[in-house]
């Protein structure tokens, strides 16, 4: 670590940005903000300079990664009443790794650009445990030049750094079609799994074949267990929420739907999510959709 290692602030410490920031911070200045108390608390539990505010986070750094869940939290932490957009210095970067939308992020860097700072578009894929060892796919869109700045950051979190386009907007583009693949493998996996156990069938033995055979997925594999726990009436671990899915979907929807193409098969997976949450199941673990598919016998 050099004796003046670059000052990076990640606002929001929830499920993939504590991880983030935990490791982010044996290689540079990490200051963190959750509006959540207990998240915060967990923050400082891994080690992270935990602030009281947004802005007193970002006052003085050189990047600021946003870890927020929609379009509505990345105008808040912008531009909101503890927006941080008017704390940061000309020729900082904001680094977004959530999934919002191309039209989000086409919206909000000529704002940035207004006030000299850049946006690096770099929506990730791969999950907590993935996160905390430096081990994302992370999709890039940006200018070389902010890109440059920040492309440090992007390498320590994570083993894939493709990058698609060198506008804002276009990390999004492909991170839409990342969403289309994952929440449809999610609910293929449910479905198989819930049908095996309809069967009769060991459902750890049914993993274990499926994922040695031409059916195996990350996603099979990665939601398998929590599948099956959920399926016998247990409650996973949240790792992933099942209400992200919904949003996620919607924004594939609206891609779809403004480029002429037809997601058939998408629009069903996003109907077993809805259908979760309408149950009240948006902020269980997405492996959780599989309850919803059983009836009573």
């Amino acid at each position: 670590m050099s004796a003046n290692p670059q000052r990076v602030a990640v606002l929001g410490l929830g499920a993939m940005g504590l991880p983030m920031a935990a490791c982010l911070s044996g290689h540079f200045q990490v200051f963190g903000y959750d509006p959540s108390p207990q998240r915060a608390a967990l923050g400082g539990q891994a080690g992270i300079s935990v602030c009281a505010n947004a802005q007193q986070a970002a006052s003085d750094a050189q990047a600021v990664l946003l870890a927020v869940r929609n379009e509505a939290q990345l105008a808040g932490a912008l531009f909101g009443e503890d927006g941080v957009a008017g704390v940061l210095a000309p020729g900082a970067v904001v680094i977004l790794t959530s999934t919002v939308g191309i039209d989000a992020v086409r919206r909000t860097a000529p704002l940035l650009d207004e006030l000299g700072i850049g946006l690096v578009d770099s929506p990730i894929s791969g999950g907590p445990i993935r996160a905390g060892r430096g081990d994302l796919l992370i999709i890039v869109g940006a200018s070389p030049a902010h890109l440059a700045k920040v492309q440090g950051i992007l390498e320590q979190l994570s083993s894939t750094l493709t990058v698609v386009g060198d506008q804002p907007g276009d990390g999004q583009a492909l991170k839409t079609v990342n969403q289309l693949l994952c929440g449809v493998h999610i609910a293929a996996a449910a479905e198989a799994l819930a049908l095996a156990q309809s069967l009769g069938l060991d459902l750890s033995r049914v993993l274990d074949a499926l994922g040695a055979g031409a059916a195996a997925s990350f996603m099979l594999a990665d939601r398998g267990p929590r599948i099956i726990a959920a399926l016998s009436g247990e409650e996973p671990p949240v790792l992933s929420r099942a209400d992200i899915f919904v949003k996620d979907l919607g924004i594939v929807e609206k891609a779809a739907r403004a480029g002429g193409v037809a997601t058939p098969v998408a629009a069903a997976a996003e109907q077993l999510y809805l259908l979760a949450q309408a149950a009240g199941g948006g902020a269980r673990d997405d492996s959780s959709i599989a309850s919803v598919l059983r009836g009573s016998k």
